[in-house]
């Protein structure tokens, strides 16, 4: 367990991210997600900079009805954007993170996945709960033979 807490993000974070952009569709956001089975996309603007974060989540919650709204058309809804959607504040990381703040984020917040940014606040990765439950497997594994 000491070896885990020294480690960074850098070592464990999927550097090639998959972005989304503001234009792109609750239908094309839906097929992306059930495609690639991911849970959340950072959204990127014309330059590729970080300017949101989308959900599956997000994403439902274009459904949620309540009292004060008419229930709009599905095909009217799927035509929205992901720009009406995304969270434009968003919890992100760098890559020099230890692991054990990202961990306790991630169980803070109930995230998925954290994305990465550099000291310009340019993406360069993301890391999800996978990457953090991989990276306990990797510093835990001699400690298990050792028992």
């Amino acid at each position: 367990m000491y070896q885990f807490i020294e480690q960074t993000v850098d070592r464990y974070m999927t550097r090639q991210v998959k972005t989304v952009s503001c234009d792109v569709t609750m239908q094309e956001l839906n097929d992306l997600f059930a495609s690639d089975d991911f849970n959340a996309y950072p959204v990127v603007d014309d330059q590729g900079d970080a300017v949101g974060l989308v959900t599956k989540f997000d994403f439902l919650k274009c459904f949620a009805l309540t009292l004060s709204s008419m229930v709009p058309r599905y095909d009217e809804l799927m035509k929205r954007t992901v720009s009406d959607t995304m969270v434009h504040e968003f919890i992100y990381v760098s890559a020099t993170t230890k692991l054990v703040r990202v961990l306790q984020l991630m169980v803070e917040h109930r995230l998925r996945s954290v994305p990465v940014m550099d000291t310009e606040q340019h993406l360069v990765g993301i890391i999800s709960r996978e990457d953090v439950m991989r990276a306990l497997r990797d510093c835990t594994r001699g400690e298990q033979l050792a028992v």
